[in-house]
């Protein structure tokens, strides 16, 4: 691994959306770096609807490879037998192909010089002496760790957390959502009618505090998914049925399925855990900056690696000073508006499991109808809430 006595630079746990972002730019900076990854096949589980805004896109410069679809218009079903639609003149975003971009990334990485580790499992690490970290990883079918030594280690393994372990106590309540998601092979006229919009499914009777999602993948491929937010009070209630309920109430429930995978977002609301140890650090939802909101994680994931990248390859940065300088660009790059997203997610899902939550829920959209499809994305991509005036503003803080 590597040259003789030459030491990594970095090591990145985890290939997902940030950990194979940081890996590229540092190998683009001439870095020397390993990105590691429990997924033998990047391919697999690929658990993310990964809708994104037409900004998002193009700030980010992802290839058409990774572009699955592309949509113009949102359709919200319910609360109940509610439906309204936006539509705009021209795209919005994209749906990305959540396993090509990590297959992508990763290949743009290796093809860099980063070494990629696939199917090795990361399960301790600690100073080394010095400017070192050590830190063990399980190869595939293997119970005995290798030991692997770098300058830095990036926890970027997701809600898992894996090397930087829970938050600590006082550090704040990890908030969950819990989602499963089919892709499904549908008839092409059939699937004209989830085509070119993003669709959900909202209120009790289709998910208890939860949503319901529809999108557009490859021609006569749909993503149709269920997730529920989850904290302390919330009963266990499995999803799967809730799945089966949903894709009957659609037409889609003898749809020929592709694709099974779920998957948990943890999240903090308010960040206050602690974003590394030493010279390991956190990025992604490793330092929850998944929203909760509408289940988003992706684009700040990947903002995180922004963030992070050029501070590590600032060798004048020490450990403590970079762990604060992060901390604070992390928390301007994501904004006082994402911090009142997370709040406004907990209090609309958790309380959408009785009639007041789905009332609640259909003054807002009530308020937001005559708006346009536009405005509908600045809401929940860019949390433009002041956007929508006096009349939704009761809604949102739950005033009403």
């Amino acid at each position: 691994m590597g040259s003789p006595g030459e030491r990594l630079d970095v090591l990145v746990v985890g290939a997902g959306p940030a950990g194979g972002r940081l890996a590229l730019q540092l190998a683009r900076a001439g870095a020397r770096v390993m990105l590691a990854d429990r997924l033998a096949d990047l391919a697999q589980a690929a658990f993310s609807s990964a809708a994104l805004p037409l900004a998002a896109l193009q700030g980010l410069g992802l290839p058409e490879q990774v572009i699955a679809s592309r949509w113009s218009g949102w359709q919200l079903l319910g609360p109940a037998a509610g439906q309204r639609q936006w539509w705009g003149r021209r795209p919005l975003g994209a749906v990305l192909d959540f396993g090509a971009l990590r297959c992508w990334q990763a290949e743009q990485a290796r093809q860099l010089g980063v070494e990629l580790r696939l199917g090795w499992r990361a399960v301790a690490c600690g100073a080394s002496g010095g400017q070192a970290m050590r830190t063990w990883l399980c190869p595939p079918g293997s119970t005995t760790p290798r030991s692997i030594e770098s300058r830095w280690v990036v926890d970027a393994s997701g809600q898992a957390r894996a090397l930087l372990g829970e938050p600590a106590p006082g550090q704040g309540t990890l908030v969950r959502g819990l989602g499963v998601e089919w892709l499904l092979e549908v008839d092409p006229k059939l699937g004209e009618r989830w085509a070119d919009r993003l669709t959900f499914c909202l209120g009790s009777d289709w998910v208890r505090q939860g949503y319901g999602w529809v999108f557009p993948m490859a021609p006569g491929q749909l993503k149709v998914g269920v997730c529920r937010l989850l904290d302390d009070r919330s009963e266990h209630l499995p999803l799967g049925p809730e799945l089966a309920r949903l894709l009957q109430r659609l037409g889609l429930d003898r749809a020929r399925v592709l694709d099974r995978h779920g998957g948990l977002i943890r999240s903090t609301v308010q960040r206050r855990e602690a974003h590394g140890h030493g010279r390991l650090l956190g990025l992604g939802d490793a330092v929850s900056t998944a929203n909760l909101l509408g289940g988003e994680g992706i684009r700040h994931a990947m903002a995180s690696a922004d963030v992070l990248g050029p501070l590590l390859l600032q060798d004048c940065l020490g450990p403590g000073a970079l762990l604060r300088e992060y901390r604070r660009r992390l928390a301007s790059a994501l904004g006082w508006r994402w911090s009142l997203s997370g709040r406004l997610a907990r209090r609309i899902w958790l309380g959408l499991d009785q009639g007041a939550g789905d009332r609640h829920l259909d003054g807002l959209l009530r308020g937001l109808e005559t708006r346009r499809a536009e405005d509908l994305s600045a809401l929940l991509f860019d949390y433009r809430f002041e956007r929508y005036g006096l009349r939704a503003l009761p809604y949102l803080l739950g005033w009403r």
